[in-house]
């Protein structure tokens, strides 16, 4: 160790805050140790001091908190009292559990997620060059088979809001629609798929009304079929699938009922 009158310096192996024999084995010990690196074992905070009131998470950083000169370098992130930024990163960073954002998440590239990307507050927005792209609503799992393996499915595309209900009748003569139906959809834009199963029954939809969708088969016969029933949400105006425009801003309709992928509301049309 070196002490000089405002300065502290560590050279020469490991900076390490912890217990006795806490041992940081990803740092490496003995010969192979990397020198330079530290190990902190409790919660760390960085930057503004009052920030955090208790402890919130394990690294904790805040607004930056320096009082003496702030150097301005041309193309680079500045810091201080003016810099809005608490942290930046220059290089791949890896997140291995939930991640928490409060604000809007901004990227210049391609935001990939294995399973749904969920918001409560903020935007998710991209660079406009990959809306169409790479917008494709997708998910991708462990095969659930084949051992080294993957599984990747991608949503199916409409143009109109759809939600679908499907299920198999047995020796009845109506399908019961799910309650909540009866607010959600247009019932003038349902559609029914039926699939006879063991013989060939000429089921029919007889009509529709009262939720419900009532069939016939032929003779009588005993109705055992597979059905999927399709409609299109009623709350909100009707999708405009085509549009003549170079921006999701120029969309003719009400844009606060959607969420695009790579666009975000809140930036005005011409800086997109």
């Amino acid at each position: 160790m070196a002490f000089q009158a405002d300065e502290f310096w560590a050279y020469g192996g490991q900076l390490l805050c912890s217990e006795p024999n806490k041992i940081p084995i990803a740092l490496g010990v003995g010969p192979s140790k990397i020198i330079g690196s530290s190990y902190i074992q409790g919660p760390a905070m960085v930057g503004s001091p009052d920030r955090f009131p208790n402890v919130y998470a394990t690294m904790m950083i805040g607004p930056p908190a320096h009082s003496g000169p702030q150097p301005v370098i041309p193309g680079a992130l500045c810091y201080g009292v003016n810099n809005p930024y608490s942290l930046a990163v220059s290089g791949p960073s890896a997140l291995m559990g939930p991640v928490d954002a409060n604000g809007n998440i901004s990227a210049q590239g391609n935001v990939q997620a294995q399973s749904d990307v969920l918001a409560k507050c903020g935007t998710v927005s991209l660079t406009e060059t990959y809306a169409i792209a790479k917008s494709k609503k997708s998910f991708d799992i462990p095969h659930p088979s084949k051992e080294g393996w993957r599984l990747r499915h991608v949503c199916p595309e409409g143009p109109s809001s759809d939600v679908y209900f499907r299920g198999r009748v047995t020796n009845k003569k109506e399908i019961q629609l799910p309650l909540y139906w009866e607010e959600l959809v247009d019932p003038t834009t349902i559609t029914v798929n039926l699939t006879p199963i063991g013989a060939h029954q000429n089921v029919i939809v007889k009509r529709i009304a009262d939720n419900k969708i009532y069939l016939q088969a032929n003779g009588g016969m005993p109705i055992n079929c597979f059905f999927h029933v399709y409609a299109t949400r009623i709350d909100g105006e009707r999708l405009i699938p085509e549009y003549e425009g170079t921006s999701p801003a120029d969309y003719p309709g009400d844009n606060s009922g959607y969420s695009i992928a790579s666009y975000t509301y809140d930036i005005p049309s011409g800086e997109q």
